[in-house]
């Protein structure tokens, strides 16, 4: 009698996967947490505190030291008691100190990873892949400048400006930390540095690590409350040099404060960033870019490439292929190590992008979001795609700051130009096509502080960045991001 196979039944789709949770065991997290100010832990002086929250699951991770005003003039006067040692220090010995950081970040980089995760709501594998090994890179790749500074471009024998007072935002928490404090130390300036309230924690790590390098006290400083912190240290007559990324709005209020003062300031503000689609671009590479551009860190990027606009001709195509790219996207929790996007990382943010989105669709454009099951608690905002969305659209202007895409159409490269530089912002954008005179020839028309073609979202330490407009000015990275730090 012949042997029968049993069956082994449907096969599953290729996006059904087990579950693989990374372990919060990798994290200890402590039940509180103070300031850091002159090289040790300490509680705020009103004694105020706040909790730091899982977007993904609303539990309470830790209790946070609200810095206020008090706390500010310390570590600022911290900052400047350290300032005179930092800047005698010559430049190989100054790189030393970075270089151990970058090493420390390395190895504690599954830590840090679980930490920015939980506290972010960002998936596993990009801050994994991403976030933790460009800190590392910020920090190896600026500790080579500190002992060649006079080579740098900036004149013969340029100095530090003394106290940065720098304020970072909440979407890449440890890396935009890296992106202020690197270049700051290694030109020689000592640092008070505010994280966003809703993500202090990877920045209290960091804090650890400064003093498991060995850091001389009072040279890095942490601060971590509320707005009126930030507002108090950038106002604070002691401090040298403004650093802020975050929203337009605030950075205007940040340049209001310090017009007239000898404050050197770099603001790396909001975006709409326009990612353009030509009639003879790779379909399949150009979905993968645009998926790129905005789903990852669930659209949360201030250069984000939130604005589509394809070439007529090819229309359809591309957004019937980006369409089902999104079916196949993973939303959920952002420790698994499957997921494609994570949690929204506030109630507040998902409120805002709640309320955009309604409003294109009051307006008209036509609205699709991806099929996806979100999770019951947390904050949860699924992948959305408007189409039929012209210049006039509330979506196509304003910075929704989410997993939201809005696609407009143009003709000719000229239309694609003007379109996409029909915006307040100017931080980024993306070109799509096979002719590299194409890419040259659009790239130099668009008022953008980053082009790129055939990819988005790539960063590189050695590669300045920032935007004209309303989204800033100066640049961070690269031999450029240096400047900010020096006086020349």
């Amino acid at each position: 009698m012949a042997h029968e196979t049993p069956s082994a039944g449907p096969a599953p789709a290729f996006t059904d996967y087990a579950p693989a949770p990374e372990s919060r065991a990798a994290v200890a997290l402590a039940s509180s947490y103070g300031l850091f100010i002159d090289g040790e832990f300490t509680d705020a002086a009103s004694g105020e505190v706040f909790k730091t929250v899982s977007p993904a699951t609303e539990e309470v991770l830790s209790e946070v030291a609200r810095a206020g005003e008090e706390d500010v003039a310390r570590a600022v006067a911290a900052a400047r008691r350290a300032f005179p040692g930092w800047a005698a220090l010559p430049g190989a010995e100054r790189a030393k100190y970075l270089f151990r950081i970058a090493r420390i970040v390395q190895e504690r980089a599954r830590e840090l990873a679980v930490l920015e995760t939980l506290d972010n709501g960002k998936p596993i594998k990009e801050t994994r892949d991403t976030d933790i090994p460009l800190v590392a890179a910020h920090f190896f790749y600026y500790a080579g400048w500190a002992d060649k500074l006079e080579h740098a471009g900036f004149g013969p024998a340029p100095k530090p400006l003394g106290v940065a007072g720098q304020v970072i935002p909440w979407n890449f928490p440890l890396l935009m930390l890296a992106w202020k404090i690197a270049p700051a130390l290694a030109a020689g300036n000592t640092v008070v540095l505010k994280p966003a309230e809703t993500t202090p924690l990877s920045a209290l790590f960091f804090a650890e690590i400064c003093q498991q390098a060995g850091l001389p006290r009072g040279v890095v400083n942490i601060l971590p409350g509320y707005g009126g912190a930030g507002a108090a240290l950038v106002a604070h007559p002691d401090v040298n040099k403004v650093a802020f990324t975050g929203s337009t709005a605030v950075g205007k209020q940040i340049a209001r404060t310090v017009a007239g003062s000898r404050k050197r300031v770099t603001l790396e503000l909001g975006g709409k960033g326009a990612n353009i689609v030509f009639d003879d671009a790779p379909v399949e590479q150009a979905v993968e870019g645009i998926v790129t551009g905005i789903f990852f860190n669930q659209g949360q990027v201030c250069c984000a490439g939130s604005r589509l606009l394809v070439q007529e001709s090819v229309h359809d195509e591309v957004v019937d292929a980006l369409k089902r790219r999104l079916t196949t996207l993973r939303v959920g929790d952002p420790l698994d190590k499957n997921t494609d996007l994570g949690a929204i990382n506030s109630a507040e943010q998902l409120d805002r992008i709640t309320r955009l989105t309604g409003q294109g669709e009051a307006e008209g454009a036509e609205r699709w979001s991806a099929p996806c099951e979100l999770p019951g608690s947390g904050y949860w905002f699924a992948p959305t795609v408007f189409t039929n969305v012209t210049q006039a659209h509330t979506v196509a202007r304003e910075e929704i700051f989410g997993p939201v895409l809005s696609v407009l159409t143009f003709r000719t490269p000229a239309e694609a130009v003007a379109k996409a530089n029909n915006t307040p912002y100017g931080l980024s954008a993306g070109i799509w096509t096979e002719k590299g005179s194409r890419i040259l020839a659009v790239a130099e028309k668009l008022r953008a502080g980053v082009v790129w073609a055939n990819t988005f979202n790539k960063f590189d330490p050695t590669s300045p960045f920032g935007g004209y407009k309303e989204s800033g000015y100066g640049r961070e990275g690269g031999r450029h991001g240096l400047e900010a730090y020096l006086d020349v």
